[in-house]
C-alpha cells in the first residue's frame, strides 16, 4: 500500500471455534478431528479464526449449553481477543443462542448456521439460490426472537375499532411462511424440469455416473481429471456447491455422462437434505454411483459412515438396483506399508484405488465403470468395409468389443447396446445384426 493510502478492505471477523466435547462423541470420530473440520468450515466462511478449543462436557445446559463457569470463562476469552463471531460446534436452540450471545457480547452461530451461510455463499444458480434459501428460512423460523430487531413493536388495526393489531413477530412469521410456500412451489417446478430432463437423457442411450463423497475428498479433481474439464476444485470444505454434469468417455468409445455433486457432511441439517433433494435425486436416477473417498485421511471411515447414512436417507442401497463403487483417492499422500496395506485392502474389497492429482489408477477405474454398467449382451453386426457411419454410431452409443473382417469381405462388429439404442440402430440399418 502507498504511503498515505487508506487500506478500505475490511478485515475478517475474528472468530473463536469451540467443540463441546461431550464424552460420547459421534462414533469412529475424535474431538479433535472435529474441531479441525469446524476450523475448516470456519474458514470457509472467511472467518479469522484467533482460538479454537475442546470443551469437555459433561452435561447440557438447558439454557446455555455450557455451565455458568464455562460461559464466564468463554467470555472472558472473547473480551481478550476481541472476537466478534463464536462458533459452536453442535445444534444450539433458539434460547440458548440467544443467552450465549448476550453473555459473550458476539454473534453465535452454530454448526447448522455455519453450513447453511456457507451454501447461502456458494449457490450459483437459481435452483441452488431456491433450495439454499428454503432451508435457511426453515432454520430461522424458530429464531424470529434472536434474529430480528423488531419484533417487540405492534401493529394498529384498521379504522376506529381495531385493536392493538397482530404483533410484528406475528406479521414476520406470516410473511417467512408465505415465502416458505413460494419456495417450495418452485422447487416442485424445479423438480418437474429435472425430471423431465432425466427423460430426456433416457432417450439417448448414454449411462449417467454420479460422484458422491465426503467433502473436500476430492470429487471434483477426479472429475476434472475424468472429463477433461475445469470445475472449481480447491482445498476447502464446500468448495463445489451447484452441480455439474459432463460427458466422459468410456474404454470401447462409448460416452456417458457424469455429474459431481455437493460433499457430503457429518450432521449435514436436515433442513438442507430436504431442501436439496431436486439436486440429490440426480444421485438416486444414476445407473452407478462412485463413492470418492479420501484414503489418507484419519477420518476416512467414519466419513465413509456419514456419506452411507445420507445414502440411505436418499433411499439409495448398494444391494438394491443401485450399482455403487468405492473410489479411494489421495493414495499418492500415503508411501511405505501405509500405502501397501491400503492397497492389499481394496484389492479384497473391490474398490479402485486412483489419484486423482496424478492420474494413477484412472484406467483401472474407467474399466470397471464399462463393466458395471448394463448395456446388454454381445451382439454381432455385419457392416460393409465403406460403412462408416453405422460404425461411428456403434461407437458412440455403445460399447465396440471386438471388430473382424469376414470372409465376403464385411466387417463383424461386436458391440454391447441397450435396447433402446439396438431398436434406433436396426432402423437405421435394417438385417445388419446376425
Amino acid at each position: 500500500m502507498k504511503s498515505g493510502s487508506i487500506d478500505l478492505q475490511p478485515s475478517p471477523p475474528a472468530a473463536l471455534v469451540i467443540h463441546p466435547g461431550a464424552r460420547n462423541d459421534i462414533a469412529g470420530r475424535s474431538a479433535l478431528a472435529r474441531l479441525d473440520e469446524a476450523v475448516g468450515l470456519a474458514r470457509a466462511l472467511d472467518l479469522a479464526v484467533c482460538e479454537a478449543s475442546i470443551t469437555p462436557m459433561h452435561g447440557k445446559a438447558p439454557a446455555t449449553l455450557f455451565g455458568k463457569g464455562k460461559v464466564e470463562e468463554i467470555a472472558a476469552a472473547c473480551r481478550a481477543h476481541a472476537i466478534e463471531v463464536v462458533v459452536v460446534d453442535a445444534a444450539l436452540t433458539p434460547v440458548q443462542q440467544r443467552n450465549l450471545e448476550r453473555a459473550w457480547q458476539a454473534k453465535v452461530v452454530d454448526r447448522t448456521g455455519l453450513i447453511l451461510e456457507i451454501f447461502a455463499r456458494r449457490a450459483r444458480t437459481k435452483e441452488g439460490r431456491l433450495q439454499v434459501e428454503l432451508a435457511r428460512l426453515q432454520y430461522e423460523r424458530s429464531r424470529l426472537v434472536r434474529t430480528w430487531t423488531h419484533l417487540e413493536r405492534q401493529r394498529g388495526g384498521f379504522g376506529f375499532l381495531g385493536g392493538p393489531g397482530e404483533t410484528q413477530i406475528e406479521a414476520d412469521r406470516r410473511l417467512l411462511l408465505d415465502r416458505i410456500v413460494k419456495l417450495k412451489r418452485d422447487l416442485s417446478d424445479v423438480r418437474r424440469t429435472r425430471a423431465l430432463q432425466r427423460k430426456a437423457r433416457k432417450r439417448t442411450p448414454f449411462p449417467t455416473i454420479a460422484l458422491v463423497g465426503y467433502t473436500n475428498a476430492g470429487k471434483s479433481t477426479l472429475f476434472n481429471r475424468l472429463t477433461n474439464s475445469e470445475v472449481v476444485a480447491k482445498d476447502m470444505l464446500f468448495a463445489t456447491l451447484d452441480p455439474t454434469l459432463r460427458r466422459v468417455p468410456l474404454p470401447g468409445g462409448r460416452p456417458a455422462i457424469m455429474s459431481d455433486t455437493v460433499g457430503f457432511i457429518s450432521d449435514l441439517p436436515h433442513e438442507l437434505v430436504q431442501a436439496f433433494r431436486a439436486t440429490l435425486e440426480e444421485v438416486r436416477e444414476a445407473d452407478v454411483i462412485l463413492h470418492v473417498r479420501d484414503i489418507a485421511g484419519e477420518d476416512s471411515e467414519a466419513q465413509s459412515l456419514d456419506v452411507a447414512e445420507v445414502l440411505t436417507e436418499l433411499g439409495i442401497d448398494k444391494d438394491g438396483r443401485h450399482h455403487l463403487l468405492e473410489v479411494w483417492n489421495k493414495i499418492d499422500l500415503l508411501t511405505g506399508e501405509a500405502r501397501q496395506e491400503i492397497v492389499e485392502r481394496a484389492s479384497r474389497a473391490g474398490t479402485v484405488v486412483v489419484s486423482s492429482t496424478t492420474g494413477e489408477g484412472m484406467q483401472t477405474l474407467l474399466e470397471r465403470l464399462a463393466a458395471m454398467i448394463n448395456e446388454g449382451p454381445d451382439l454381432v453386426f455385419r457392416l460393409r468395409p465403406s460403412d462408416g457411419e453405422a460404425l461411428a454410431w456403434l461407437y458412440r452409443h455403445g460399447r465396440v468389443t471386438d471388430r473382424t473382417a469376414d470372409s465376403q469381405h464385411g466387417l463383424l462388429v461386436t458391440a454391447r447396446l441397450d435396447p433402446q439404442a439396438l431398436g434406433r440402430f436396426e432402423q437405421l440399418r435394417p438385417g445388419a445384426l446376425c
